[in-house]
């Protein structure tokens, strides 16, 4: 027999997750917008993404005779990260407060899987695959059909309770569940905040994002040089960006989370730029271990710590931690040194 709401509601919460919600797999309104952004290049070195569009837009190609999706919602935000505080001093790494903790896609797909389980225990032929940022899934679209919140124009959704700081999930399932028919209303108004702060521009107008642009794409998801222009703009932040959330005003009051999987390993919601760069690749493996910033590679983050070394302080010992690291570096890390030594003479 098909669970009913209160029942899966009653699931998910034992594992964790604060809210759910379920749609049909029509995202055809999202198909112009999809196309659009994709067409202008805005993916940058994505191109995964356009690989796997139809995927993207019709949910049941991916996984054949689905109907419905459940999507859920885990907030992340450990309770004192200060991250303004670290911002603010040069000296810090900023990592984006998604990756301090745990690998998020492996403790929420297991988390939704034990859920699709507790639904097979009632239906005998229920069909599911569950993800986490981990295929072509748009994710947000589906979670706006959903009624977990509206798309604000930093592009992340917002809820009126929980602000940005979440992870979503996803169940794709044959089982028919009736679908959440709540729109949730644009509470973004008039704020443009988010558009304001940006360090990089890369919000270049309400809900349209150039991620060629963006920090997050910058430090995570290119592989090679980044563009001078932009450097400087990038200040200490390492791994990913946060300021358009910092800054949400729905974000003022978002609840923090329990979640161990979540708090803050290896101190990295305070570690010094230096101690960081100073680590060989052995070094850098252990410390990334179960960690999302495995995302990148050794050279990508030495490319992004020398960055930051070079937006910050000009000390003698900064500059000679940069100088002893040229002969071993890559060319494009070498670059990249090059350019913090030089603006660090300046």
């Amino acid at each position: 027999m098909l669970p009913d709401r209160s029942t899966l509601e009653a699931w998910s919460t034992e594992l964790g997750f604060q809210e759910i919600g379920v749609s049909d797999v029509d995202l055809n309104a999202h198909q112009p917008h999809v196309r659009a952004w994709l067409a202008a290049g805005f993916a940058g070195d994505m191109t995964y993404l356009e690989r796997n569009v139809e995927k993207r837009l019709h949910p049941e190609l991916l996984e054949p005779q689905t109907c419905r999706v459940i999507t859920a919602r885990m907030n992340y935000l450990a309770a004192d990260t200060q991250p303004l505080k670290i911002l603010a001093d040069a000296k810090k790494a900023y990592i984006s407060r998604y990756a301090l903790g745990r690998d998020y896609h492996k403790v929420l797909r297991r988390r939704l899987a034990k859920l699709a389980a507790r639904i097979n225990t009632e239906l005998p032929d229920h069909r599911f695959r569950a993800f986490t940022d981990s295929a072509p899934v748009l994710e947000k679209a589906l979670a706006e059909r959903g009624g977990l919140g509206w798309m604000g124009k930093h592009t992340l959704l917002l809820n009126q309770h929980a602000g940005s700081w979440f992870f979503l999930g996803e169940i794709y399932t044959n089982a028919p569940f009736p679908v959440d028919t709540k729109i949730v209303k644009d509470d973004c108004g008039k704020c443009n905040a988010c558009i304001t702060v940006c360090p990089t521009d890369a919000i270049i107008g309400p809900r349209k994002l150039d991620a060629r642009r963006c920090i997050s794409y910058l430090t995570i998801e290119h592989k090679g040089s980044i563009d001078e222009s932009l450097r400087a703009a990038m200040g200490n932040r390492i791994y990913g960006c946060d300021d358009c959330q910092l800054y949400c005003p729905w974000n003022r009051t978002a609840p923090t989370t329990a979640e161990a999987d979540f708090q803050p390993r290896h101190n990295l919601d305070s570690r010094e730029l230096t101690d960081l760069f100073a680590l060989d690749e052995a070094d850098f493996l252990a410390l990334t271990e179960g960690s999302a910033m495995r995302r990148v590679g050794y050279e990508q983050w030495q490319r992004n710590l020398a960055i930051a070394l070079g937006n910050g302080p000009a000390e003698a010992s900064v500059i000679a931690l940069l100088r002893g690291r040229l002969e071993s570096a890559s060319e494009m890390v070498a670059e990249h040194i090059r350019w913090a030594l030089k603006r660090l003479d300046e």
